[in-house]
């Protein structure tokens, strides 16, 4: 399984979602984790980037809503504590798991 955080030097939150996604990857040996860093609205319009983090499993943004803008800027996630920069790490091992 191929997951992709796409993130960019602005937002502190990918730090976050790399170290849970490091974790999720410990434990699955069938997990390989890449960082893409990006630098500019084009390149974020070109990869349909929905906020830092973004994480995509197999190419799918599993958290992104339909209407959600593409845009180069840090991005929330609701998780069961309100909230956050990143999602969690059972909300990260939920969507892995599905996949």
């Amino acid at each position: 399984m191929d997951i992709t955080l796409l993130y960019f030097d602005g937002c502190p939150n990918w730090q976050i979602a790399d170290r849970r996604l490091a974790q999720i990857a410990a434990d699955r040996p069938d997990v390989h984790v890449t960082r893409h860093r990006l630098e500019t609205v084009e390149e974020a319009e070109r990869v349909g980037f929905h906020g830092s983090p973004t994480i995509l499993i197999n190419g799918v943004d599993g958290f992104a809503a339909r209407d959600a803008p593409v845009a180069l800027t840090c991005r929330l996630y609701t998780t069961p504590d309100g909230l956050a920069g990143a999602p969690t790490l059972d909300q990260l091992r939920a969507l892995v798991g599905r996949a």
